[in-house]
């Protein structure tokens, strides 16, 4: 069976989401996915499923979340491989800081105004005199915040939420990409 990925947004976020990674993974088996693994509470899952399609991933995963918590969480899915490719397109291979580069993943290629918008966006930031950038490489937007992503104007401006350009994606620092990474490969 194929190996995935999959990203869930906004779980065990101050309180609201909750949802226990280990209850999850059985849930997830339980499902029909097997060698079900979770990184963190912020839902990170690296799974075999019967399907070939990251988009039926995630809809079962989402369609078991739903079913078992109660809770309408968005679900990225990608195959391992592909996660190998957002590693390898990486347009800033030379941050040093894994926690100032992140991986905005989408469900699917922005359109030309979302990349227009998010452009805005950096444009708006540096004037305000922020050293941060934002790269698309297909339908992943690359975040480099130099000065730290808490304080980062474009961070929050492109963080996954109702009035970002960025709304169906979810974000995840470079630690985190490299970890499930490495889990895949196990």
């Amino acid at each position: 069976m194929p190996r995935f990925v999959v990203l869930l947004r906004g779980i065990n976020v101050g309180g609201h989401n909750r949802l226990p990674m280990a209850d999850l993974r059985a849930s997830l088996a339980a499902a029909g996915l097997t060698d079900v693994r979770t990184y963190i509470q912020s839902g990170n899952i690296v799974a075999s499923a019967p399907a070939k399609d990251p988009e039926a991933v995630a809809a079962h995963v989402r369609a078991v979340i739903a079913r078992e918590f109660q809770l309408d969480i968005p679900a990225v899915a990608l195959t391992c491989d592909a996660l190998l490719g957002v590693i390898d397109a990486n347009p800033y291979p030379d941050v040093q800081d894994p926690k100032r580069l992140h991986a905005i993943v989408l469900p699917y290629a922005p359109t030309e105004a979302m990349l227009h918008a998010v452009a805005h966006r950096q444009s708006a930031a540096a004037a305000k005199g922020s050293r941060d950038t934002v790269t698309i490489v297909g339908h992943v937007a690359y975040l480099h915040t130099p000065d730290g992503f808490g304080d980062s104007v474009l961070a929050r401006s492109l963080h996954p939420g109702s009035s970002s350009p960025l709304t169906d994606g979810t974000a995840r620092n470079w630690a985190t990409v490299t970890t499930l990474a490495e889990m895949c490969a196990q």
